[in-house]
Protein backbone atom coordinates (compact mmCIF):
# COMPACT_ATOMS: atom_id res chain seq x y z
CA UNK A 1 0.00 0.00 0.00
CA UNK A 2 1.40 3.47 -0.90
CA UNK A 3 0.54 5.93 1.47
CA UNK A 4 0.30 9.64 0.06
CA UNK A 5 0.69 12.69 2.46
CA UNK A 6 -0.13 16.40 2.17
CA UNK A 7 2.98 17.55 3.12
CA UNK A 8 5.96 16.23 1.66
CA UNK A 9 8.98 14.63 4.01
CA UNK A 10 11.07 17.89 3.35
CA UNK A 11 8.03 20.08 4.87
CA UNK A 12 7.45 17.35 7.73
CA UNK A 13 11.19 17.37 8.66
CA UNK A 14 10.89 21.40 9.17
CA UNK A 15 8.02 21.10 11.15
CA UNK A 16 8.60 18.12 13.41
CA UNK A 17 10.26 19.40 16.16
CA UNK A 18 8.10 22.05 16.60
CA UNK A 19 5.00 20.00 18.19
CA UNK A 20 4.57 18.49 21.19
CA UNK A 21 5.41 14.83 22.11
CA UNK A 22 9.11 14.64 21.77
CA UNK A 23 10.79 11.58 21.62
CA UNK A 24 12.28 13.12 25.40
CA UNK A 25 8.78 12.69 26.51
CA UNK A 26 6.51 10.06 27.60
CA UNK A 27 3.93 8.54 25.92
CA UNK A 28 3.57 7.63 22.13
CA UNK A 29 2.34 10.78 20.84
CA UNK A 30 5.17 11.77 18.89
CA UNK A 31 4.31 8.74 16.50
CA UNK A 32 1.13 10.29 15.85
CA UNK A 33 2.07 13.79 15.24
CA UNK A 34 2.32 13.48 11.68
CA UNK A 35 -0.91 11.37 11.02
CA UNK A 36 -2.25 14.71 12.85
CA UNK A 37 -1.15 16.55 10.91
CA UNK A 38 -1.90 15.10 7.69
CA UNK A 39 -5.92 14.79 8.99
CA UNK A 40 -5.86 18.29 9.93
CA UNK A 41 -4.82 19.31 5.93
CA UNK A 42 -7.39 16.79 5.21
CA UNK A 43 -10.11 18.32 6.51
Amino acid sequence: MTRRYALRDDQWERIKDLLPGRKQTVGLTVKDNRLFIEAVLYR
